[in-house]
């Protein structure tokens, strides 16, 4: 999400996840003639527990329901969620997708992708 919005940070995370996004497409290309894809998944808000969203929940309960109630989808995303996003990029038979970035984020970004 950070790469393709200006957050509420305004710090250099998003540009650097911004930076990664455009260095991947510039890798597909370079690498599609070898048969090597290359695609970028950028998940928002992955609850699991230990980690930073759970620690928000617990110490910081008001801003934790605020950025759930941002969602549409009214949750945060799961590392399964996540990883099922990874393993269909990463799959034979998504061998013409590449130099693409998948968002899963359950809506919560706005705008149209470019």
């Amino acid at each position: 999400m950070s790469g393709r919005e200006v957050d509420v940070l305004r710090d250099a995370y998003g540009s650097m996840k911004a930076a990664v996004i455009h260095y991947i497409a510039e890798l597909a290309v370079d690498l599609a003639p070898k048969g090597v894809r290359a695609n970028v998944v950028s998940p928002a808000n992955v609850y699991f527990d230990g980690r930073v969203w759970h620690n928000i929940e617990r110490d910081n309960p008001e801003l934790f329901e605020a950025s759930v109630a941002l969602n549409p989808t009214g949750r945060l995303g799961t590392p399964e969620e996540t990883a099922y996003a990874v393993v269909v990029r990463a799959s034979p038979r998504a061998s013409r997708i590449s130099e693409t970035n998948l968002v899963v984020d359950g809506a919560l970004t706005r705008g149209v992708p470019l």
